[in-house]
């Protein structure tokens, strides 16, 4: 079965300030890697926009309706120091959460094998009532909470690679035994969660902390030895990725040194958890990634994994 590739060019068109490192050009390499003729197979779409409806299974709706309110129609607006919102951003954020939820939608019904979402900004440290760390919205969380609604699947996983813990999608789901949250990730570093006694109040919250300098040996053996595991024991009908790609040794914001190969590893060692539980079932979300150069790459084996598994 085909693979579907969802992006929007609204999503280019949430500005940031100069210089920073969640910009309009990592969404443009990974359309332009994505564009070459060993991807012509790709099922290509745009990204419907979301509703509030949607981001109301994961948000908290005061919260919601106030980000809405003071989203700006010109100039740009400065929620903390490393996140703004631009008159782009609405538009971007709702097609990263409508994004997520067709691509989910698409895998549930059988009319894909597996989906991947192209957008920005990112969204797995939005936590229940608070934007951070360049995210508003939880797209995987709300892609989640959006197939147990509709379809109805007792368990749920979101498997995260991010170099940077995903604490919003952990805020989320802590209390809640029908989702799985999984995370590698630096530690220390921002955003000073996900240790590995952080374990949720359901043991449903898998944390594998690396440490700086740590490379392909130490995150293959954290999904060897903790994650899949655990994955294949509580044994998901789907899989959500927080595709993040900054834990590439090229990028500027982390010390870790992972290659293109181990992000291609890490994506058919979960279709094979899937493929075991779920129908093969994978709905992958892209995340951080800064320097364009790993970015592109990484996501490129990301996706010819998905394709050719």
């Amino acid at each position: 079965m085909s693979t579907l590739y969802l992006t929007h060019p609204a999503c280019l068109d949430h500005v940031t300030p100069e210089g920073h490192p969640e910009r309009a050009d990592r969404l443009r390499v990974v359309n332009q890697v994505l564009a070459e003729d060993r991807f012509a197979a790709l099922v290509r779409g745009q990204a419907p926009e979301g509703n509030l409806d949607l981001v109301t299974l994961c948000h908290n709706e005061h919260y919601v309706t106030e980000l809405r309110h003071i989203a700006p129609t010109e100039g740009m607006i400065y929620i903390d120091g490393d996140t703004s919102m631009s008159p782009g951003t609405w538009e971007a954020v709702m097609r990263g959460v409508g994004g997520a939820v067709a691509a989910t939608e698409a895998v549930m019904s059988g009319t894909h094998r597996n989906a991947f979402v192209a957008v920005r900004p990112p969204g797995h440290h939005a936590e229940i009532s608070k934007p951070m760390g360049f995210c508003f919205f939880d797209n995987v969380a709300i892609a989640a909470r959006h197939a147990q609604r509709k379809f109805g699947i007792g368990h749920a996983a979101i498997v995260d690679f991010d170099v940077h813990h995903g604490n919003g999608t952990q805020d989320i789901f802590w209390s809640d035994a029908s989702v799985m949250y999984c995370s590698t990730h630096q530690m220390p570093l921002f955003p000073g969660t996900g240790s590995r006694d952080e374990r949720g109040e359901h043991d449903t919250v898998v944390n594998a902390p690396l440490a700086s300098e740590d490379g392909s040996a130490q995150f293959r053996a954290a999904f060897e030895n903790v994650i899949l595991p655990q994955l294949v024991k509580f044994a998901p009908e789907l899989i959500i990725i927080s595709a993040g790609f900054d834990a590439h040794f090229r990028d500027p914001l982390a010390s870790l040194n992972l290659r293109a190969d181990d992000f291609g590893w890490v994506t058919k060692k979960l279709m094979d958890v899937a493929d075991s539980c779920a129908g093969g079932r994978i709905v992958s979300v892209l995340e951080g990634g800064y320097d364009l150069q790993g970015l592109k790459e990484s996501a490129a084996a990301h996706v010819a994994a998905l394709m050719n598994g």
